[in-house]
């Protein structure tokens, strides 16, 4: 079944070519009665390949670890301004987070800005995105930038708690580098509050706990 359905997406529009020729050769040769059938698939198929590309098979990549065949996947769609607007949103995301994994901010900076200004249909993918947004401005160095990010990501909401608590940290680092103390321990109390379970995450709070022990106030 999985191999079915993988011929089948990747190889929509020939196979709506091959329909399109068979609906016209039963309408000329039997009857236009049945021809309406290979025509219907026809369009069903033209449809699935602007509107939801390969994206329904990238999951299943990306959960066995092969992101090289996600990324090729990616690479397919040709017009992406085409696609379902939650499908849409999904592709810029993915494609900003390959560009995170190699390093490319600038990239990933630019398919985030797409994916917001072609409309997000979650909030939670509005949040997921300006917190990448946010982090990303913060490697670069743009402190303000990074803050107004990190903010709307926080207002838009966000998936689950580890990000929440992500967000509330590197506000917090923000605030103390602006020595706005009070803030940052704000922020840092409602990073904790976030009971994040994420390992990484919970590595820097501990390790933000030390300093902020040592803050006076």
């Amino acid at each position: 079944m999985n191999v079915f359905r993988r011929f089948l997406v990747n190889y929509r529009l020939p196979l709506a070519v091959l329909m399109l020729a068979l609906g016209f050769l039963l309408g000329f040769k039997v009857t236009w009665w049945i021809a309406w059938i290979p025509f219907l698939i026809t369009v069903i198929l033209v449809i699935g390949y602007f509107l939801i590309g390969p994206m329904t098979l990238i999951q299943g990549y990306i959960e066995s670890g092969d992101i090289e065949g996600a990324k090729k996947l990616l690479n397919k769609v040709k017009y992406p301004n085409l696609l379902y607007k939650p499908i849409r949103s999904s592709y810029y995301l993915l494609r900003a987070n390959f560009s995170t994994m190699t390093d490319d901010l600038d990239q990933a900076e630019i398919e985030l800005k797409k994916g917001l200004s072609s409309g997000m249909p979650d909030k939670d993918y509005e949040g997921s995105a300006y917190l990448q947004l946010g982090s990303i401005s913060y490697k670069k160095g743009n402190v303000k930038e990074a803050y107004e990010n990190l903010r709307k990501a926080i207002k838009a909401g966000l998936p689950d708690k580890d990000s929440e608590a992500t967000a509330y940290l590197q506000l917090c680092s923000i605030c103390l580098q602006r020595r706005d103390f009070k803030a940052g321990k704000l922020y840092f109390n409602k990073a904790k509050n976030c009971k994040a379970t994420n390992k990484e995450v919970v590595n820097q709070i501990k390790e933000m706990s030390k300093y902020m022990s040592r803050i006076p106030g």
